[in-house]
């Protein structure tokens, strides 16, 4: 085989590797601090808008806590109660109003699923989805009501990224 036929082969063999190792890897958007800052300002802004209170969490897709804002008169336990709502959201890729709504149907075992994850099934928890992929979830707890609490959650997902 001649020194050019050989360099060929080998060059078509690198080609054909590198393009398997990149089939391999999948690159996606992940939430950053400054996002979820973002989302955060924008749940604030909507609570204020409507006179509410609230703690708003922003957890990233393995329900991770990223940012936590308590607005000033809100009770201290819905700090913890946003995280919870954040994290199912996050780790069932769903709103957390829509188990509130199944267990309220009457699938109250709903309640027994396993302390493997947090669950937290009432109303507030939204998924934050960027091109179509959950980047983690927003949870909002402690405004003057459960659909409030829905409300400025949904409001804080729709906001743009750069």
């Amino acid at each position: 085989m001649s020194k050019l036929k050989f360099s060929i082969l080998i060059a078509a063999w690198i080609t054909l590797f590198s393009i398997a190792a990149e089939a391999q890897v999948k690159t996606r958007a992940t939430l950053t601090l400054d996002a979820a800052r973002k989302i955060a300002d924008a749940a604030v802004s909507e609570a204020k808008k409507n006179n509410a209170g609230g703690s708003i969490a922003i957890v990233d897709d393995g329900g991770n806590l990223i940012y936590l804002v308590r607005i000033d008169g809100t009770f201290s336990a819905s700090a913890e109660v946003a995280i919870g709502k954040a994290q199912t959201a996050a780790h069932f890729k769903k709103p957390t109003s829509v188990f509130e709504d199944v267990i309220t149907k009457g699938r109250v075992t709903m309640n027994t699923l396993p302390a493997v994850t947090p669950f937290t099934p009432l109303q507030g928890g939204v998924p934050i989805v960027y091109n179509g992929e959950i980047l983690g979830a927003v949870g909002v707890s402690g405004s003057m009501s459960a659909q409030q609490d829905e409300q400025i959650a949904n409001a804080a997902v729709q906001i743009k990224f750069d």
